[in-house]
């Protein structure tokens, strides 16, 4: 008897030749259940896996906790060919390749990483592991993309899906832009144009249409499953005086119950909050990138199992965390962005159940985070680089990134950076293979350095712009819900009075803010903006409008970032604010 024949008798292969024939939707809830033991998919999953199992690209936009991982691990294993998997941080790499272990290779879910923090060994056995067939997922940061040898590679598996986690990473406009992601972009067409996923958390409609443009993804299908998380109970306590904010923070985490992170915007305050909260009694330790990386596993393990049940960090921890039962999140500093507040509160109650996020919030602190938003371009790299790819264009017409890396001795970082700016500035073109070469040789270096410069500084108007939103979150008397889903373009369900389980709710503000608008004039409040609708202004240009409330609107311009404008202003001059001709 033959081995194929063999098989064909065996009640295995009856099993998995049903499910192949079975209709779509049943083989992937089969293997669903079978394969990474889930009893039910939630909203999005299996329309997202339909699609990319038709050949579609997917823009997946689920809230933290709602199953982004399970959607490329079921079309993973649909798909021939296999999944590469483009994750930012290496500590997030390891949750998910944790994940895929736990269902076993019997599963098919076999998964490997290449990455800088592994041994040449290791990574030399994750491309044997690979070339043999013997995994379905390799797991990237968005850094090893650049790499040409990585790139080839790659290609010769013949990949079906890439899949790009925190894909919000890829904006410009996004609040936690990294550039290697920009280079994303060219990897798909390096690749043989595989089906692209994009999934993230906590994108706006503008980061949704940059994302699907900066992926080169072809008429994506788009699935936003919504933003609210109806559980969290959200909370701002302020304060004037640093010392009793802190105070009060130690006390109230001290008498919470279960387990909870704690956010903070430096690493010596979370040295110093973990201290006191173990003297109180709380099984609490600090996580930061100063840390060593044991440490850091060993915090993030101890976590997970529950040894520590405090987790006191800087925004570096938490990011894909796989816990179910946190049950609070608070926040001793005033995060960057509602963008990553609402990220960094995901983390708490994804098991349903009811959990607490509580800003500590002094006006005072927001300076820290403006000053943060301000760094700047390092002028002199950016001088070097033009100056250098000019040069290399006028004589061989271009310049492989790693020559000129070597040629000016500098990081891969700094130069990846630079050469960012100064292609959105128009300034360089990247090529194929990675060759960068000059747009314009009658442009001299100087000019690409301020063009250069100038977007750089729209990057920073933006950030600011995202720390005024978060004092806009602190300081409402209205409902908290409403306007964080406002700040994301989406309003709470038709007829709804306010969300009832956030702070202003139970004081009773949020329904005298309601009251505070009915009494707008009327020719105010016949001015209405339709939430993601776009508009020009006369002096800050193109615009989309995130934000619609009886007296005011909240628009993301594409140069300035987040304004509120009055309606009365608007009604007053009716040239300041117009909608964008189609």
């Amino acid at each position: 008897m033959t081995v194929g024949a063999e098989c064909a008798l065996c009640p295995a292969f009856h099993q998995d030749r049903r499910v192949k024939l079975a209709p779509l939707s049943l083989r992937i809830r089969k293997l669903a259940s079978t394969r990474l033991g889930l009893k039910s998919l939630r909203p999005g999953q299996l329309d997202a896996v339909k699609a990319l199992a038709k050949g579609k690209d997917v823009l997946v936009v689920m809230p933290t906790g709602a199953g982004k991982s399970a959607v490329y691990q079921l079309a993973g294993l649909l798909l021939d060919g296999p999944t590469v998997v483009v994750s930012p941080l290496i500590a997030l790499q390891r949750d998910q390749l944790a994940g895929l272990a736990r269902h076993g290779e019997d599963a098919g879910l076999g998964a490997v990483a290449v990455n800088s923090a592994q041994s040449q060994g290791r990574t030399d056995e994750a491309w044997e592991t690979l070339t043999a067939g013997d995994a379905e997922f390799v797991f990237l940061a968005p850094e090893q993309l650049a790499n040409q040898k990585v790139l080839e590679r790659l290609a010769e598996l013949k990949v079906s899906l890439l899949a790009v986690d925190e894909a919000h990473c890829v904006s410009a406009w996004g609040h936690d832009f990294r550039p290697h992601y920009l280079r994303i972009g060219d990897v798909v067409e390096a690749l043989g144009r595989p089906r692209v996923l994009a999934l993230t958390a906590t994108a706006a409609p503008p980061v949704r249409a940059e994302i699907v443009e900066r992926l080169r993804m072809n008429d994506p299908v788009r699935i936003v499953t919504g933003f609210d998380r109806p559980n969290l109970d959200l909370e701002v306590r302020r304060f004037v005086d640093a010392r009793h904010k802190e105070k009060a923070v130690v006390e109230r985490v001290v008498e919470l119950e279960g387990s909870g992170l704690v956010y903070s915007a430096t690493r010596r305050s979370t040295e110093e909050y973990a201290e006191q909260l173990r003297e109180k009694g709380r099984k609490a330790r600090a996580y930061h990138a100063g840390l060593k990386a044991a440490e850091r596993d060993e915090v993030h393990a101890g976590f997970l199992s529950g040894e520590i049940d405090v987790v006191v960090a800087t925004s570096a921890f938490g990011m894909g965390i796989n816990k179910a039962d946190v049950r609070f999140v608070v926040h001793a500093d005033v995060p960057d962005s509602i963008d990553s507040y609402y990220q960094e509160i995901g983390r708490a109650g994804r098991d349903g159940a009811p959990a607490l996020a509580c800003l500590y919030y002094r006006p005072e602190d927001l300076s820290l985070r403006n000053f943060f938003a301000s760094g700047g371009p390092d002028e002199e790299v950016l001088s070097q680089v033009a100056g250098a790819v000019l040069e290399h264009t006028r004589e061989d017409g271009s310049v492989p990134a790693g020559e000129l890396r070597k040629e000016l001795d500098l990081s891969h970082t700094k130069l990846t950076s630079a050469v960012n700016l100064l292609e959105q500035a128009g300034a360089l073109r990247v090529e194929e293979d990675a060759h960068l070469a000059y747009t314009d040789v009658s442009v001299p270096a100087a000019a690409a350095v301020v063009a250069a410069g100038e977007v750089d500084a729209e990057h920073t108007r933006m950030d600011r712009s995202r720390v005024e939103m978060m004092r806009g979150y602190a300081e409402t008397t209205g409902c908290r819900r409403e306007f964080l889903l406002g700040y994301f373009g989406e309003e709470l369900e038709a007829g709804d009075a306010g969300c009832g389980n956030c702070d202003t709710c139970r004081s009773g503000s949020a329904a005298e803010q309601d009251e505070v608008e009915e009494s707008v004039p009327p020719e105010v409040a016949a001015l209405v903006f339709d939430i993601n609708e776009r508009v020009v202004h006369r002096e800050w240009g193109p615009g989309v409008v995130m934000r619609d409330e009886a007296d005011r609107i909240t628009v993301l311009f594409e140069q300035v970032g987040y304004r509120t404008l009055a309606l009365a202003a608007l009604a007053a001059d009716d040239e300041l604010l117009v909608r964008e001709e189609q």
